[in-house]
């Protein structure tokens, strides 16, 4: 009935090998649920940074850095420079990561599909209500307040997406090196980069900080040459709550070598843990201490 121990024996490997697999399949498809995605935009609808231009279908530098950078870390990262995506499901994300430029409801420089009205209004939403962001170098030169670029604009008069972001681009000089100094080490990732480093750079000059952000780290001013840094120390990489929402900015990002560099990586793969919620920082506000005169703009 049954037939040979030999029958019988490989009947039941089969059925072992079996389960197995399904076991893996399972797991498998429960890891990518648990998965963290992230949706990198890198538009520009003002100045097209090498970093995030293609070349045919070949994604930029940057794309490729920070989908790698996911994958060793656990998070999904799909990069597009198309708009258009804020109008459809953005439930999907946990996050958004921006490298952009300019206004991104006009097509612009690149060419490409703009974000709708509508759509910035729902990624602004989405953010409000609980979905993570990470903004790179340029993403402080994105939806400009209405005003003198070089004098700071009162909270009111902030783009929404300024407001968002926690400052605001006004211009850079020369690329060069910079002392960083870390305010907070215990932030996610930060504990690689010391108490300072030093990093070169093209180094942007800001505005608009929000009064509630969480400094991490701080643009030391002195010895740098150019008349956009001859003003006191002022914050470049932050994070903030935006109501429900996790956001992060860092000012580093205009070069490739930036984007490789372990010090850079880290803090960002600490970013995105804590962004999407893997991980609980102090973020409370530590402006006034950290950077005490970084309104003060250059005369």
């Amino acid at each position: 009935m049954f037939g040979s121990a030999v029958d019988r024996r490989q009947a039941l490997q089969s059925l072992l090998a079996g389960a197995a697999v399904a076991v893996q399949a399972g797991s498998a498809i429960a890891e990518r649920k648990a998965e963290k995605r992230i949706l990198f935009f890198t538009k520009s609808s003002g100045f097209e940074h090498p970093v995030v231009r293609r070349r045919g279908s070949e994604l930029g530098f940057a794309e490729k850095v920070l989908i790698e950078l996911g994958k060793k870390h656990g998070f999904h990262v799909e990069a597009t420079k198309d708009g258009r995506v804020f109008d459809g499901d953005l439930d999907q994300y946990d996050a958004f990561a921006f490298y952009t430029t300019g206004n991104l409801t006009q097509a612009g420089t690149d060419k490409q599909p703009p974000m709708s009205p509508k759509g910035k209004e729902a990624f602004l939403q989405a953010i409000q209500k609980g979905k993570g962001f990470i903004g790179f170098h340029c993403a402080s030169d994105t939806f400009h307040s209405p005003g003198e670029r070089a004098q700071n604009q009162p909270l009111e008069k902030r783009d929404p997406y300024i407001a968002m972001l926690g400052g605001e681009f006004i211009r850079h000089g020369r690329q060069q090196k910079a002392t960083m100094r870390v305010v907070d080490p215990q932030f996610p990732g930060a504990a690689k980069a010391g108490s300072q480093f030093e990093m070169f750079e093209e180094w942007y000059a800001l505005k608009n900080f929000a009064p509630d952000m969480h400094v991490i780290l701080v643009e030391e001013t002195d010895g740098m040459v150019g008349a956009d840094y001859q003003r006191p120390p002022y914050p470049s990489t932050w994070a903030r709550l935006h109501g429900k929402g996790r956001v992060f900015y860092t000012a580093m990002g205009h070069r490739e070598d930036v984007w490789t560099n372990e010090i850079f990586q880290s803090i960002v793969a600490g970013a995105l843990r804590w962004i999407t919620g893997q991980v609980d920082a102090d973020v409370s506000a530590n402006l006034e201490k950290a950077a005490p005169q970084a309104s003060v703009l250059r005369s």
